[in-house]
Parts: C-alpha cells; sequence; structure tokens
C-alpha cells in the first residue's frame, strides 16, 4: 500500500491512550488526524502530581504530562483538532468520523475517548477537585499517608478502593446511600472486619467543606433527614465510571455498562476499527495501562494496512 492516500488514520481521543496511539501511527508515516474534543487531554488534566508513571522521578503534573505527549504527538506530524466528535459511519472500508463542522475520512479508526467518573455533582467536590477530592485511589492514595479520609460508594470497586486506602490512611469511613452493601459478600467481610475502615449507612454527602482543601463533610442522614459534619483531609468518590461511548452505538460491539468489546487486544466487530484505554478498560484505569494500549492500537492498525495491501497485491497478480 504505497498510495498514501490508503494511510489515513483519524484517532478520536486525546488521553494518554489517543495521544500514544497518535505517536505511533505518525512516526510510521501514516497521515494522522486526532480529534481532541474540546476538552482536550481526558482526566489527566483534573489530576494533580502523578508519581507513578515511568520516567519522572520527582512526579509530574497532570496537565504537564498531557501537553508533552500532545507536543511529541505534533512533533511526528499529526493533526490535533480540539473539536468534539459528533457522530461516526462504519458502514464502507472508509471510515467516517463527524465533527460539527466537518467530516474527517480514514482508512483506520482508532477510539480512545475514554471513560468518566461519575462525580456528586456538588459545586464544593468540583472546587476541591485535585486538592482532596479525588476518583483514582490507586492514582492518590499515596498523598493521604496518616490522614483520615471517605470513599462513597457500595459496589465492588468503593470496596476495593477502601482496602486499597487501608495502607495509606489512618483511618477509611466507607458512606454509601443504602442500609447494605452491593458488593461482593467476601468483599463486604473484609471491608466489615478490617480495623481501619469504619461504615456510615443511609448517607449521603450535602456538602465538601473546606476552602482550599479538603477539611471535612456535611452528610444527610437520608432515613431520619439529620445532618452531622465530620472531619477528614480526603474524599475518593468510587460510584462507577461512564464509557464514552454514545455514538458508537449501532456500530461497536460493546457491554451493558457501554464499555466496547475487543478481540485481539485492540480489535472491535468493524475490521480497520480499534479501540485503547478506558473505553474498553474498566479493571485497570491507570494512565500507563491506557498508553500501552494506545501503543497496542497503533501497532494493529500497521498490521492491518499491511494485510489490506497484501490482499491488493494478490488481486492485482492473480490469473485472469
Amino acid at each position: 500500500m504505497k498510495d498514501e492516500k490508503n494511510k489515513k488514520v483519524v484517532i478520536i481521543g486525546s488521553g494518554p491512550a489517543g495521544l500514544t496511539a497518535a505517536i505511533y501511527t505518525s512516526r510510521a508515516d501514516f497521515d494522522t488526524t486526532l480529534i481532541a474534543g474540546y476538552q482536550p487531554g481526558g482526566q489527566l488534566m483534573i489530576t494533580s502530581e502523578i508519581e507513578n508513571f515511568p520516567g519522572f522521578p520527582k512526579g509530574i503534573e497532570g496537565p504537564e504530562l498531557m501537553d508533552n505527549m500532545r507536543r511529541q504527538a505534533e512533533r511526528f506530524g499529526t493533526r490535533i483538532v480540539d473539536v468534539d466528535a459528533t457522530g461516526v459511519d462504519f458502514s464502507g472500508t472508509l471510515h467516517k468520523v463527524f465533527t460539527d463542522n466537518e467530516t474527517f475520512e480514514a482508512n483506520a479508526v482508532i477510539v480512545a475517548t475514554g471513560a468518566n467518573a461519575m462525580w456528586l455533582n456538588l459545586p464544593s467536590e468540583q472546587r476541591l477537585m485535585g486538592r482532596g477530592v479525588s476518583g483514582c485511589a490507586t492514582c492518590d492514595g499515596f498523598f493521604f499517608k496518616d490522614k483520615e479520609i471517605a470513599v462513597i460508594g457500595g459496589g465492588d470497586t468503593a470496596l476495593e478502593e477502601a482496602l486499597f486506602l487501608t495502607r495509606y490512611a489512618s483511618k477509611v469511613t466507607l458512606i454509601h446511600r443504602r442500609d447494605k452493601l452491593r458488593a461482593s459478600k467476601i468483599m463486604q467481610d473484609r471491608i466489615l472486619s478490617h480495623p481501619k475502615i469504619s461504615m456510615l449507612f443511609d448517607s449521603a454527602v450535602e456538602e465538601v467543606l473546606g476552602e482550599s482543601k479538603v477539611e471535612g463533610l456535611i452528610l444527610r442522614n437520608l432515613k431520619t433527614g439529620q445532618t452531622k459534619n465530620i472531619n477528614l483531609q480526603g474524599l475518593f468518590v468510587a460510584i462507577g465510571h461512564k464509557p464514552n461511548t454514545d455514538i458508537f452505538k449501532g456500530w461497536l460491539e460493546m457491554n451493558e455498562q457501554g464499555y466496547l468489546i475487543t478481540r485481539n487486544e485492540s480489535e472491535t466487530n468493524v475490521p480497520g476499527v480499534f479501540v485503547a484505554g478506558d473505553v474498553f478498560d474498566y479493571r485497570y484505569r491507570q494512565a500507563i495501562t491506557a498508553a500501552g494500549s494506545g501503543c497496542k492500537a497503533a501497532l494493529d492498525a500497521e498490521k492491518y494496512f499491511e494485510m489490506v495491501a497484501e490482499r491488493e497485491e494478490m488481486n492485482l497478480v492473480a490469473p485472469r
């Protein structure tokens, strides 16, 4: 496939997965366009210090890491457009991705639209994001050594976060809206028997207290209506994630939660469409695993081009 017009790649998403894929496809001399969204950079744009991404012994701020990745992709020729993808058409061999003002056509598409953590939607929660409010225990737990913190949620994810945080925190309060947990029994047994973890059932967060950092919560008992204040230094919200897959419904296979289903690492049910990052990975959700899957998707796209080229060559030399 020597014709460059047959080597067009469109990447949807500008987090670690999308930008890593762009670095690889651009270095492979593919005509690469990355649709970054009106709020580019993914979830790391609201992450403060990152200490577990290799290569930065002193850590790095989330926005700085994303800016570095973006400039690296641009260095190799990636065209980045800061608009949202509004729809797709994967019905033909030439795939189409729509935005408000433009249609992009590509021989291969890499979907890296990620998943957003679900929040309590409190103004105080949003204001203190990265200042004691977090949606990722693995990412931020280290910063809460010997501090008292709370985890919101009642499913397996919330309980896993709470257990992980006991490595650092002096006390973890698990807050749940209902009178019983939704998690598996084995996880409940671990939580209820852990000396560092206490439970608050039938409770909802009314307000996150603090000006420049989290200092406490106002809680409301959903049965009695009474409110009370508790003092703590951190809040982890673990009420779920929502994958950004609405525009792919009817085109790409996904599970009941909306996460895309892959085969052979990054391939989808549509030839020439690949997946990377949290849009399919609901287990790890780390910057480094997202970047790794972006690399895989790009290399799989390269193999796809080689396969198509071989088929075209065989058709050209086939006897008539």
